[in-house]
């Protein structure tokens, strides 16, 4: 039976590896990627985010973020999940976890960037409760879509 656990740093490639498999297959590695990637504790951990595994018989299968951007603003991002393991419902506990962590944590919206191009993506994120909103200045250059969903206090 899978289980959805925090940051565990013998994880740290596992969150790599899977992010860049789905960004290499449909887009480039950018900077604000490597950044990333290269210290997650620095640039996650440390300002007051998570990071989550679906671990399931030893293996990573699946990751997701949460990132603070501004107090009671968090972001979802680098969420993947391994093909082998797709359609299990990973996306949902991953969702699941996050938004609790944000919750726990005073958030009071949720934002997702993303590219519409991330179908299954899009059809999960707007299954809980995200809606589409006008894109700011984003981050990523693959960005096309932002998503947002306030949390009741």
């Amino acid at each position: 039976m899978a289980s959805v656990v925090p940051w565990r740093r013998e994880y740290r490639a596992d969150f790599a590896r899977l992010n860049l498999a789905w960004i290499e297959q449909y887009f480039r590695v950018e900077a604000a990627d490597r950044e990333v990637f290269d210290d997650p504790e620095a640039a996650i951990l440390e300002p007051g985010g998570e990071i989550f595994f679906v671990v399931e018989g030893g293996e990573v299968l699946g990751t997701c973020a949460v990132i603070l951007h501004e107090p009671g603003v968090y972001e979802i991002a680098k969420m993947a999940v391994s093909p082998s393991a797709r359609g299990r419902g990973y996306g949902d506990l991953l969702m699941e976890a996050t938004t609790e962590f944000a919750r726990r944590a005073g958030a009071t919206k949720m934002v997702i960037v993303s590219n519409t191009v991330l179908t299954t993506a899009i059809r999960l994120y707007e299954k809980h409760g995200f809606v589409r909103v006008p894109l700011s200045h984003e981050r990523f250059a693959r960005a096309n879509i932002r998503l947002e969903r306030e949390l009741a206090g």
